[in-house]
């Protein structure tokens, strides 16, 4: 069925999310560099940047779904290989350092949230998420980020989940390896997502702020 992104994405209905890029997950201080490397090809920063501008210039809410770890581990249930992996390090993602903060460009702006969880590896169960993104009217949410492979994808199945439109901009998400991230946006994300481009975004929006 067509889709009339102007229609899905209008910023009276919108909030764009970004999950995890922050410094320690594809940023200067990342702990995943063939990530980073994957969402420095896409252009997964500066793309996200430019839908940020645009976004805060028409009143579009923005949340920063951010990943972050306690040093005592208090609200991290390790139970999957990649938490377990991840805490091994006693200095990953710790609360209130450096590799938490997002990527330069990002923000996050005076009117941005930012949604931390502290478990699992999408935003929405056990946060604030839902509750933020309906008291803004939102019924339509434009994910970016990382990573395809799981948080993302998380990400739209749980917008989807409860009821939001889920808008992508393929330019501003990455997963590795790349072909299997392309397989997944080529093949599952079109049954639960609208795919678009930033260009295609800013113009359904009307601007040239990004």
């Amino acid at each position: 069925m067509p889709v009339d992104l102007a229609t899905v994405a209008a910023p009276a209905r919108s909030a764009v999310l970004t999950m995890e890029i922050q410094r320690g997950v594809v940023g200067d201080l990342t702990a995943f560099p063939q990530l980073a490397e994957a969402a420095d090809r896409a252009g997964v920063v500066p793309n996200t940047a430019r839908v940020l501008r645009a976004a805060r210039s028409l009143g579009v809410p923005v949340i920063h779904c951010t990943a972050e770890f306690r040093a005592d581990r208090a609200g991290s249930t390790v139970n999957c290989q990649l938490i377990a992996a991840m805490v091994r390090n006693p200095d990953h993602l710790l609360v209130d350092t450096p590799p938490t903060e997002l990527c330069d460009g990002l923000g996050p702006d005076p009117s941005d949230l930012v949604c931390a969880r502290l478990h699992g590896v999408s935003p929405f169960n056990g946060t604030s998420l839902d509750t933020w993104l309906r008291s803004f009217g939102v019924e339509t949410v434009i994910a970016t980020g990382v990573s395809v492979n799981l948080g993302v994808l998380g990400l739209a199945i749980e917008a989807c989940n409860l009821g939001y439109q889920v808008v992508v901009p393929r330019d501003t998400v990455a997963g590795i390896p790349a072909d299997y991230a392309d397989a997944v946006l080529d093949n599952t994300f079109p049954l639960i997502a609208t795919l678009t481009s930033t260009d295609e975004l800013l113009a359904a929006w009307g601007t040239t702020a990004g």
